[in-house]
Parts: structure tokens; sequence; C-alpha cells
């Protein structure tokens, strides 16, 4: 059976990337059904970006319309200050050590950027 869940660790602050990749890889995979399961976790530095990029929570909110499950790392929410935003759009924010490696475990094919 082919393995239909995909997990986008997303840990960079680049905007291009952002853009261009990370959530448009995103969008696409789940609207044309590239995989079933898309899980979009952001980390680090994304968190900023998050925090300071208005079109970014747009492209976000846009994602979780369409049934991407957004998650948060809450230690580097927290540290960046990006917590409150992060909840306001909708997104899950949680300590993710154990929740990703949960993920792994359970096979998901991961993308890091």
């Amino acid at each position: 059976m082919m393995q239909d869940k995909l997990i986008i660790l997303w840990t960079s602050d680049n905007v291009i990337t952002a853009e261009n990749m990370v959530l448009m890889y995103a969008l696409n995979g789940k609207m044309r059904h590239w995989w079933t399961d898309i899980k979009l976790i952001i980390w680090g530095g994304s968190s900023a970006l998050v925090r300071d990029n208005e079109k970014i929570q747009v492209m976000l909110e846009k994602l979780l319309e369409v049934g991407v499950e957004v998650e948060a790392c809450k230690a580097c929410a927290d540290n960046i200050g990006s917590t409150e935003i992060l909840e306001k759009l909708g997104i899950k924010v949680r300590y993710m050590g154990e929740p990703l490696t949960e993920y792994l475990k359970l096979d998901y094919k991961m993308i890091t950027i």
C-alpha cells in the first residue's frame, strides 16, 4: 500500500522559500490530492516569519481552510513571541518533540525546509 502521509517540517525564516515552496507545495499537495494527510509543522525561524508577515498569515489560513493540519512548536513560539498570533490563526501550538517522533514512527514521509 502506498504511503499517503506527509509532514513538512518548516524551520526557515526565508520568505521566498515559504511562499514559493513550503506553502505552495502544501496547498497544491492537498488540493490536487497528491497526499491525503499533510501536516505542516512551524518550528524555529518560520515562527518569526509567520509572526511578522501578514501575507504568510493569509496563506496559512488558506491551508487550514483546505484541510492541511498546521502545528507549531510551543517552545519556539514562546521564545520568539509568536504564540498569540499562531493561536489566533487557528494553528495548534504545542510542544512538538514527542508528536514529531510519533509521526516519524508512523512512517510519514517528511520534507524538511
